[in-house]
């Protein structure tokens, strides 16, 4: 079972963010390879850390951790971008900088900006979760070089400008003397090598732009307009560097058959009000088709008919809510000679008996219920 996420930090659950990120670096210091070479497990215990980081350090993804754990964040497209890295260093320095924390790295790659797309999903996507495509258009790493900006069977070669360092060193008269500093090489952007002969598809630069198409899973229980966060997938940053995020958010069709209240649904039935006095078996559309429920005789306008688990689940959550079946009693209208008089020979024959409410709470009641 993987661990807690306060408990790898090392924080309490009301954790401040400062709190948080302060055992952070704390941790990241300890599990530096260049200062922790004896442990072989350091680099996994910092991407552990880092997740953990990435995670507590931003309030929506903690909420719904707090909420529903690990399973939560999984179900709602959360990536962890600690296991996308090949490397300790790169995923070090995505996260600090090439300065980090004094340890050196080569730094000034610039990594993916994010992507929003959109995407609908029915009713009953929601209730199950479902695989979408999603399309949109981003900067990916070019298929022709595969991203390195080389020409495919061309060499890549150290960086002249920087000698390989990826840096460049600068030095500034003050009057207290010279000051040395390392800026990011303008050439390689820092990686210390440069292709021979640039691709001839991207011109070098490792990415071109065109139209991206991925398939995201949309949870169960979404919310119409809530989003979904996909790692890696947004615009392919430089060489080396991590990809942004894709966005996807979620629509969720109208359907003219019910009405969502939280997890439950809401769908009304009609009937005339002969039928209401006599009672009668309907058939109501759900979620998984259409059901027959059976009405007593008597039965009034605003009654409800409730179909346990027939409803949505909660993001995250299993058990589904119910479907609320309203009954409508319709009053006939344009009635002939003939309808009119059975109508009067039964008006004639009603006792207060037959008049009498048959729920104590009356009808505005039951209506309030319907959206309590």
């Amino acid at each position: 079972m993987p661990r807690d996420y306060y408990e790898v930090l090392g924080v309490g659950r009301d954790a401040s963010e400062a709190e948080v990120k302060k055992a952070f670096r704390r941790l990241a210091r300890e599990l530096h390879p260049d200062v922790n070479a004896h442990d072989p497990e350091a680099e996994e215990k910092f991407k552990e850390a880092a997740e953990a980081y990435e995670v507590l350090s931003d309030a929506e993804r903690r909420g719904t951790y707090d909420a529903y754990g690990q399973e939560g964040l999984r179900s709602g497209g959360f990536d962890p971008r600690a296991q996308s890295f090949g490397s300790f260093d790169d995923l070090f320095q995505s996260i600090f900088g090439s300065a980090g924390f004094g340890f050196g790295g080569a730094g000034g790659r610039a990594p993916g900006a994010d992507v929003l797309a959109s995407v609908e999903v029915e009713l009953e996507d929601v209730a199950t979760g479902a695989p979408r495509e999603v399309s949109y258009q981003a900067v990916a790493a070019c298929e022709h070089c595969r991203g390195n900006g080389a020409e495919p069977g061309t060499p890549i070669v150290g960086c002249e400008n920087c000698g390989g360092a990826g840096q460049l060193r600068q030095v500034t008269s003050t009057p207290f003397g010279q000051m040395v500093r390392g800026v990011v090489c303008d050439e390689c952007n820092g990686s210390g090598r440069i292709p021979e002969t640039p691709c001839g598809e991207c011109g070098g630069s490792g990415r071109v732009r065109g139209l991206q198409t991925k398939t995201v899973e949309v949870p169960a229980g979404i919310e119409d307009g809530q989003r979904l966060r996909v790692s890696g997938l947004g615009h392919a940053g430089e060489p080396g560097a991590p990809g942004g995020d894709l966005y996807v958010q979620v629509a969720v069709a109208p359907d003219g058959r019910f009405e969502r209240n939280g997890t439950d649904l809401i769908s009304a039935v009609r009937i005339p009000a002969t039928e209401a006095m006599l009672g009668t078996t309907v058939t109501v559309p759900t979620l998984e088709g259409e059901r027959e429920i059976e009405l007593e005789a008597g039965v009034q306008p605003g009654h409800e008919e409730t179909l346990r688990g027939a409803g949505l689940p909660r993001l995250g959550g299993r058990r589904r809510g119910d479907q609320r079946v309203v009954v409508e009693v319709v009053v006939p209208t344009n009635l002939s000679d003939e309808q009119r008089e059975i109508a009067e020979r039964l008006d004639v024959t009603l006792e207060p008996d037959n008049l009498a409410p048959q729920h104590g709470d009356g009808f505005f009641g039951r209506m309030r219920n319907v959206f309590r």
